[in-house]
């Protein structure tokens, strides 16, 4: 996406740059209000699967944010190697958490149905805590690798130079490709399998399960997961889908680039509260109630102080 800068004119660059802000301002905002609803309520933050769900939406949230800026910076502000970097680092450990986020959320449902019993014992608030800390410590590793082997490969003169802070301009040697690959081929292989894995436990647990509903919902959430799983995909697929439509039309190249980062970077972000929080009884009613209260209470703040005036005005016309 940010290769585009000296291809674009002006007006295209402001358009691009105008549809990813308002686009992130308003999927932020979406999922900032999923994000208040349950810090304002104890019963989702004692809850494991609710925990995993709010990390799910907040590590979303920081890797828009940052792949929006990084756009915008690179048509407006020169990055530094150092800068570029760190911002790289924040973005790509954030897109290797969902997937592996999204395979502790799978793991909970199959506690949840298989092990019913054991579920309250295995999976508590401070494990899925654990478990989020995990996840950061796995997915920051592969991007601190790729600094390592920049620093190794390359003089240091390439820190006082100026970059287009995109990771295939950033980290060019063949190292760093043989790492992207294998670490993204294993990533995706364990979470599919995870998932998979899951929901085939899940599945053959409702014909017998004396829960059969609980079961049913359980098999349709990890389904989900699955879908978002393949949505999630799109992000490590993005530069084959690039080369093979930049290859068609190759006139259409900047087009092309900002259109996949905008479905493969940005409307993924939008589909976490969709799936989970709006599906979710539990959490959508909080949000309904929450957010209907807040607006009656403004409005009630605006009516107080009319009907104090008027009292006063009725006191002053009787003396």
């Amino acid at each position: 996406m940010n290769s585009t800068r000296r291809l674009d004119r002006f007006n295209d660059a402001f358009t691009k740059n105008f549809i990813t802000f308002a686009l992130s301002v308003i999927i932020n905002s979406i999922n900032g209000s999923f994000v208040y609803t349950f810090f304002k309520s104890q019963v989702f933050q004692r809850d494991p699967r609710y925990v995993l769900y709010i990390h799910l939406v907040i590590n979303d949230m920081i890797m828009l944010t940052v792949s929006t800026v990084l756009q915008i910076m690179t048509y407006t502000v020169p990055l530094g190697f150092a800068p570029c970097c760190l911002m790289l680092l924040i973005s790509v450990t954030t897109n290797k958490n969902s997937p592996l986020n999204l395979a502790g959320m799978a793991v909970e449902r199959y506690i949840a149905v298989c092990w019913p019993l054991h579920h309250a014992q295995i999976c508590t608030v401070q494990r899925a805590y654990a478990l989020i800390g995990l996840i950061w410590g796995v997915s920051v590793i592969p991007a601190l690798v790729d600094i390592f082997i920049t620093l190794i490969a390359q003089p240091l003169t390439v820190s006082a130079r100026s970059v287009i802070c995109y990771t295939s301009y950033v980290y060019t040697t063949p190292h760093h490709r043989a790492q992207s690959v294998v670490v993204q081929a294993l990533l995706l292989s364990f979470v599919f399998l995870t998932v998979i894995v899951t929901y085939l436990k899940v599945f053959f647990a409702a014909r017998v399960a004396s829960s059969a509903n609980q079961a049913r919902k359980a098999r349709n959430t990890i389904l989900l997961h699955g879908v978002q799983l393949l949505i999630c995909m799109l992000s490590f697929l993005t530069p084959l889908i690039n080369l093979i439509l930049i290859t068609a039309l190759p006139s259409e190249r900047t087009k092309i680039i900002f259109s996949t980062f905008l479905f493969t970077n940005v409307f993924p972000r939008l589909l976490s509260p969709l799936i989970y929080g709006v599906r979710d009884k539990a959490f959508s009613s909080h949000m309904r109630l929450y957010f209907s209260c807040r607006c009656c209470g403004s409005v009630a703040k605006k009516v107080e102080p009319m009907s104090g005036a008027q009292k006063r005005s009725k006191q002053k016309a009787l003396v």
